[in-house]
């Protein structure tokens, strides 16, 4: 099953509270970590569909 993006926002957002929230600075750098990571997967997962998109659209005659 594919994760989507709303998944990926909420885990990006869920990091970045948590990340807040670290007491510790290694905690803290963990959650950042994992916040990037989430964030190149939402990357990862919306490029392809904006360049289908825009192929779509270029390919449109009008």
């Amino acid at each position: 099953m594919r994760a989507t993006s709303l998944f990926y926002a909420t885990q990006i957002d869920q990091c970045a509270r948590a990340a807040a929230d670290a007491v510790l600075d290694n905690q803290r750098v963990m959650f950042l970590r994992a916040q990037a990571a989430w964030q190149l997967l939402a990357d990862k997962e919306t490029s392809p569909q904006s360049e289908r998109d825009k192929r779509g659209t270029e390919r449109t005659p009008a």
